[in-house]
């Protein structure tokens, strides 16, 4: 490899920069910090030729005792093993148990005592319950398919099952479970389920969720994931086909994963012929239960029972809600060539709100979800009306947010019921589709999910639209105390609840924003997206195979990317430490002239943080400085390449700008400039963010423009997720100091 003079002078002069560089290797491969690629998943991000998963099947009898709020339950899994190895046993979680008296949650809750503490400190996981609730699973038998008893231990959150011989490859294996537990109040316990009461009418609305035994996952991965609930970090599932039979008193509606079985025999006439203009109507829902038939039911309360059939195919999880109080509306949704039933279920107290934007805004959801990455490709999409917001399950999500009690409600109500259902409908693609495990990594769905909900607050709701998941609206998180804060690589329970939102929802969408928006460009990225949603659809993807298919579809190096957001708690501040205006002197100098005399502008910044504005601004004019004829000495190869009079007639008349950036937040980032000229005109300048892989602390960088420059500002339009601002604008502004601005206010 041949060596230059040229490159030899350069970099020689290039150390003293860069000796204070104390390198953190932020550009270096992700490779040995990702698992190594195998047979069952490749290099690229894609599922590979051995991939396999495991199935379950679930048929399950349930009842809902609407005097004791008693679920009892039978159930009978089929277990399929797709594993290259036999299994002994099978792992099912029974996150009811995490409301048992002794569950590790309430054992491992910290905590400690003031002078002064609002009571409610004691209450739930601190130790003091003031109800008599008594939660968690009664597990009354476990039996093979021959009604033989089956050895079992339970762990906490987790049932062990031991089967009689080891299940083999291709093996299936059929059990039932028989179990019961009693439903929690909603508004005491801080569940995903439970029940609202409401005293005036003396009637329930019930949101089941994880309310059976389920299976666990087992992958290739990491084998079975069994990790205990916490409350924290959801749940790693297994897809299979169910089929539920839901036993409520007559008067109810039941909405639930799936599609209805036998309508005919759980509706009125009336409703089922509304149902069936449901399915048809695009243009606008229709009311299968009219509020003012909600309300006659709140009244007379049927003593009689009926069973109410659904079934859904290659689901991971089956949840359903049922009240008497339920208004009911629904409108067709056109998906590919696919019709979609978008359905909500709500309470009168949620109107008027709830009949004009829950059913519109599952619409909206499926609609840009779809593009983005694959067709919805269930028959049905439930929004319920619950107390708190909000939860997700296939087919079905529960959400909070209504208007008072007179009816009225605010923007703020609006924007948070658009965006709770959005986002929960979302929950459908990831990870009910896109089937990530939340117990540990919550930001591949929360955080992917939650970027998705923003986008499609943009395009369908840009008057509601605001920061919730940008760049700029991350900033006062990424600029809290690193002390205590995770990177977004860290398991769902190992981080603070009051962080969790930021880490795992918000941190991860603006994340991506600052991705498809500034490093990638919106076709690439979306390109690149789609793939990886299409590839992982109804699969078990990790980490890695998000970050090898985001580089694999669009040929950009984002290791350095990954790196910074999401392994470290690093952030982006910038500070445009100098700027040098120069322009050439007119006057040819001979190579060897030493101690050149120029006039010299006064043009600098030297980061006065005082706020003087002296040698900050570009008002004495610009630095003049000679461009010397190239020694021949250092011309050597390059002789046909080095004109100087054509390099010098290039630079005449030329505003030359030289700019120092300092890496103040240690978070490597692409630059974006914009120059204001002094016609008035502006231009946004992008750097990619490789100008740091020499030097990942302090850069200087030259920029020749045709028309004088009068102010500079790093990241305008704050889509970098910059957290100081302050010290990304030339000419620097004066800060008033606290005595300054004290003596101004009095």
């Amino acid at each position: 490899m041949r060596f230059s003079y040229i490159l030899f002078f350069l970099f020689v002069a290039s150390l003293k920069g860069h000796s204070q560089n104390q390198w953190k290797g932020k550009f270096e491969q992700l490779g040995e910090a990702l698992p190594t690629p195998n047979s069952y998943r490749t290099a690229s991000g894609a599922p590979g030729a051995n991939y396999w998963q495991q199935r379950a099947d679930y048929v399950i009898d349930v009842e809902v005792n609407d005097q004791t709020q008693i679920l009892t339950g039978s159930e009978t899994i089929t277990y399929h093993n797709n594993a290259p190895e036999a299994l002994k046993f099978l792992w099912l979680q029974l996150d009811q148990n995490i409301f048992a008296d002794q569950s590790i949650t309430n054992k491992t809750s910290t905590g400690s005592v003031k002078d002064s503490i609002p009571a409610a400190f004691f209450s739930g996981a601190s130790g003091v319950n003031v109800t008599d609730y008594k939660g968690g699973y009664s597990i009354k038998s476990v039996k093979d398919a021959s009604g033989k008893n089956l050895p079992y231990f339970i762990n906490n959150t987790m049932m062990r099952v031991d089967l009689p011989a080891p299940l083999k490859t291709g093996e299936k294996f059929s059990f039932s479970v028989d179990w019961s537990y009693t439903e929690y109040n909603r508004q005491v316990f801080d569940g995903r389920g439970g029940y609202e009461y409401f005293p005036e009418d003396g009637n329930y609305v019930y949101t089941f969720a994880q309310w059976f035994p389920r299976m666990c996952v087992y992958d290739d991965y990491e084998g079975w994931q069994n990790k205990q609930f916490l409350g924290q970090g959801e749940f790693a599932l297994t897809f299979g086909n169910y089929r539920v039979k839901i036993t409520v008193p007559a008067d109810h509606i039941v909405g639930a994963t799936g599609t209805i079985q036998n309508p005919k025999e759980v509706l009125t006439k009336e409703q089922f012929d509304r149902y069936e203009k449901a399915k048809k109507s695009y243009n606008m829902p229709v009311f299968i239960v009219t509020e003012a038939e909600a309300r006659e039911k709140e009244k007379v309360k049927s003593s009689k029972k009926v069973t109410w059939e659904f079934a859904a195919d290659n689901v991971r999880d089956f949840a359903f809600a049922s009240s008497r109080k339920f208004i009911w509306d629904a409108q067709a949704v056109k998906i590919g060539d696919k019709t979609v039933l978008a359905q909500s279920l709500y309470s009168k107290e949620g109107n008027p709100l709830w009949e004009k934007e829950s059913t519109k805004a599952i619409k909206n959801a499926l609609e840009i979800y779809s593009e983005r990455t694959f067709e919805y490709p269930y028959p049905v999409a439930y929004s319920v009306h619950t107390v708190h917001q909000g939860m997700e399950y296939p087919m079905i999500c529960f959400n909070g947010e209504r208007p008072k009690r007179d009816g009225t409600y605010s923007k703020a109500t609006l924007t948070g019921l658009v965006q709770v259902v959005v986002h929960e409908v979302g929950h459908n693609f990831f990870p009910m589709i896109v089937n990530s495990d939340e117990r540990q990594w919550s930001w591949m769905d929360e955080g992917l999910n939650t970027f998705l909900e923003k986008e499609t607050t943009r395009i369908r709701y840009p008057e509601l639209y605001g920061t919730h998941g940008t760049p700029k609206g991350i900033v006062p998180f990424m600029r809290g105390d690193k002390s205590q804060m995770r990177p977004i690589m860290s398991s769902s329970d190992n981080v603070r609840p009051s962080e969790f939102g930021s880490n795992a929802y918000t941190k991860p969408s603006a994340a991506l924003t600052v991705l498809r928006e500034t490093v990638m460009g919106p076709e690439l990225f979306d390109k690149a997206f789609k793939e990886y949603a299409e590839r992982w659809a109804f699969k078990h993807p990790g980490p890695a195979d998000f970050f090898r298919t985001m580089e694999d579809a669009s040929a950009v190096d984002l290791d350095w990317f990954w790196r910074g957001w999401f392994y470290t708690t690093d952030y982006v501040d910038v500070d445009m430490q100098e700027v040098k205006w120069f322009k050439l002197q007119s006057e040819t100098l001979d190579p060897e002239k030493k101690k050149l005399k120029v006039k010299r502008g006064d043009l600098e910044s030297k980061g006065n943080s005082s706020g003087d504005t002296k040698d900050n601004d570009f008002s004495n004019g610009p630095e003049e400085f000679t461009l010397m004829n190239t020694p021949e000495y250092l011309q050597g190869e390059f002789k046909s390449r080095v004109d100087d009079n054509a390099i010098r007639e290039k630079l005449n008349g030329k505003n030359i700008y030289q700019i120092k950036f300092k890496n103040v937040g240690g978070l490597v980032t692409p630059l974006v400039i914009e120059w204001t000229y002094k016609d008035g005109s502006k231009e946004i300048e992008r750097i990619p963010a490789e100008v740091w892989r020499i030097n990942e602390n302090d850069i200087t960088k030259v920029f020749i423009k045709e028309k004088e420059v009068v102010n500079i500002v790093l990241d305008p339009n704050f889509e970098l997720a910059d957290v100081e601002m302050r010290n990304n604008v030339f000419p620097k502004k004066s800060t008033p100091s606290r005595f300054d601005q004290f003596r101004k206010n009095n």
